[in-house]
């Protein structure tokens, strides 16, 4: 095909994407597996997550008096709202937002403190000309309509494939890739405007998003600039407070093998969504919201303070992940008031040793271009063609996460030959293991390069990967970071024979290649991914296969291992989640 077919395909696709989110629920064309069917009424919280149990049917008296309390505070916080910019609020404000602000208010309270009014005035009718920008000329319409197909998928607002919410966060993640063409769209932000939207209309949401990445007391445009310039900062300065105040926890994980960067990616890019349970989510996100970026130094410290003794007691680095990433989401142990206590209480004691924030962010950090600027896309974005070389901050940023991960690599290689050796006889085998670093690097043979450091410039991180559950080597595995490149793409695909490349899936996790071993005629390494809670989210396919070496062959025979902490592998079956195990040999004869 020339130039003038590929941009003409270009835009026929991306018009057709389009159309599907304007027509809605209407006539569209929907798989089974994207519209599963759930249990309503019988297992939705408070929240609007939908479970995979059936909720209690009456309320414990522990969480009653909690909703009587908030409503006691619902009051007050009316009160507060008549009268916002009088001193008396000022003053009262901290106590009562560390409180917890009223889930029924909390739509109006948040656009307050992110002062959305003034910034909608002040940019009146420029999120209808970003909006009809995007619909143009968007080089992010494919990735975002598969990030937007596997965001919050349990939650009520987002179950329904080309669902009103649906609909309103396509447009806010597409309408904004071409406001701030700096960053672009990164799958974080998916994340970030899917909480927004719970609360918030489309436009505010919008505007709340540029709030979070570009006023200073948040600054999240440096996590998602090329070279990731706030994340790197971030998390030396997480390293400097692990070894100043919790030495011995700075110690044991070193000595398994454990980086920053292997656990907390999560808590830095999407203020920890998917990392604590929901409830205690919002309560740190109200408290962000106030008191800004400190907030997250603090509480990273504080799980880690809280958890100390349990972590002490875990000797590999699997575990150790599985249980900050898994196991407190789903239970936190702590209540939430308890939690925030000692987040407040470790906000002041990083205060005291200086070590609330970890300086001035570097130049690099902060915004560069002008917003609203509309540039048209070069041919090669237009259609989807990887750029062939890095930029010196792109190769810094893998340098900084290659060096960050080597350890991690070395300690598990031991472990990872233990299991090849332990499966003996078994024709295929795999590692189920992804860790908050499994995504960063990718290399191959032909000068094109996948890698979270890539997103300004293709206009996607992958973040979902992080959502997996356990360790993977954060050099050997990977995600496609490239928005506008998949199976049918121009250029998108890898050669067969780097072996690299990873196919954009539509799941609610991407699936990490497992560890390339040396080529063998014979077996297989797969993955199978799955989801932390039993919901039809998980993938509904296998990784890319690699081929490594196994015990003596046994023909037309598999056994597949699904390390599922305690959870059977979700699967989706006519529209209902059904429970899937493979625990023995299966004889494909």
């Amino acid at each position: 095909m020339n130039e003038e077919d590929l941009v003409k395909r270009s835009a026929e696709e991306r018009e057709k994407i389009f159309r599907r989110y304007e027509q809605g629920r209407e006539g569209a064309e929907i798989d089974p597996w994207e519209d599963p069917g759930f249990e309503v009424y019988h297992a939705t919280d408070r929240y609007g997550f939908i479970h995979d149990k059936r909720l209690p049917s009456k309320v414990d008296p522990q969480e009653a008096k909690k909703l009587q309390i908030e409503v006691e505070r619902q009051k007050k916080w009316l009160k507060m709202l008549k009268n916002w910019e009088s001193t008396a609020v000022k003053e009262k404000l901290h106590s009562r937002v560390y409180k917890g602000i009223p889930s029924s208010l909390r739509t109006e309270v948040w656009c307050k403190l992110l002062q959305i009014e003034k910034v909608k005035k002040e940019n009146e009718g420029k999120y209808v000309e970003m909006m009809k920008l995007a619909r143009k000329y968007s080089t992010d319409a494919r990735q975002i309509d598969s990030d937007v197909n596997r965001q919050f998928r349990e939650h009520l607002h987002y179950r329904e494939r080309y669902s009103i919410k649906q609909q309103s966060l396509f447009n806010v993640l597409t309408a904004y890739a071409m406001y701030n063409s700096e960053v672009g769209y990164c799958q974080g932000m998916s994340g970030l405007a899917g909480v927004l939207l719970m609360y918030m209309n489309e436009e505010d949401a919008f505007w709340a998003v540029h709030v979070l990445l570009t006023n200073p007391k948040y600054a999240m445009h440096g996590l998602y600039k090329e070279g990731f310039p706030k994340l790197t900062r971030f998390l030396a300065h997480h390293d400097r407070i692990l070894t100043k105040l919790l030495s011995k926890v700075k110690k044991h994980f070193d000595r398994n093998g454990l980086d920053a960067i292997l656990y907390s990616l999560k808590w830095f890019f999407v203020c920890f969504i998917e990392r604590v349970p929901f409830s205690l989510c919002l309560r740190i996100w109200d408290i962000y919201l106030l008191d800004g970026e400190r907030v997250i130094t603090a509480m990273a410290y504080t799980i880690l303070k809280l958890h100390k003794r349990q972590l002490l007691k875990l000797n590999d680095m699997d575990s150790i992940v599985n249980y900050i990433q898994v196991k407190l989401y789903k239970d936190f142990v702590y209540d939430e008031d308890s939690v925030i206590r000692h987040l407040e209480a470790s906000m002041e004691e990083l205060r005291r040793h200086k070590l609330d924030l970890p300086g001035p962010p570097s130049k690099e950090e902060l915004p560069s271009r002008p917003f609203g600027h509309f540039e048209p896309p070069t041919f090669e974005q237009l259609v989807g063609i990887r750029k062939e070389k890095f930029s010196d901050k792109e190769l810094a940023a893998n340098e900084i996460v290659a060096l960050a991960s080597e350890a991690a690599k070395e300690a598990a290689s031991e472990k990872d030959s233990h299991l090849s050796v332990g499966l003996t006889g078994s024709k295929f085998s795999f590692d189920p293991s992804t860790d908050d670093a499994s995504s960063l690097l990718e290399y191959d043979n032909t000068g094109s390069r996948r890698s979270l450091a890539d997103t300004s410039v293709t206009s996607t991180a992958d973040l979902s990967v992080f959502s997996a559950v356990t360790r993977s080597h954060a050099l050997d595995n990977s995600i496609d970071t490239h928005s506008n490149v998949s199976d049918n793409s121009v250029g998108g695909a890898s050669s067969v024979g780097s072996g690299l490349g990873v196919a954009r899936g539509t799941s609610g996790q991407s699936t990490p290649r497992a560890t390339p071993r040396h080529p063998s005629p014979d077996v297989l390494r797969i993955y199978v991914p799955y989801s932390p809670l039993d919901t039809p989210i998980a993938s509904p396919h296998n990784g890319e296969v690699v081929r490594v070496p196994g015990g003596f062959p046994e023909t037309n025979k598999i056994r597949i291992r699904v390390d599922n902490d305690e959870l059977a592998t979700p699967l989706v079956e006519h529209g209902q989640i059904k429970s899937f195990r493979v625990e023995s040999q299966i004889d494909l004869k």
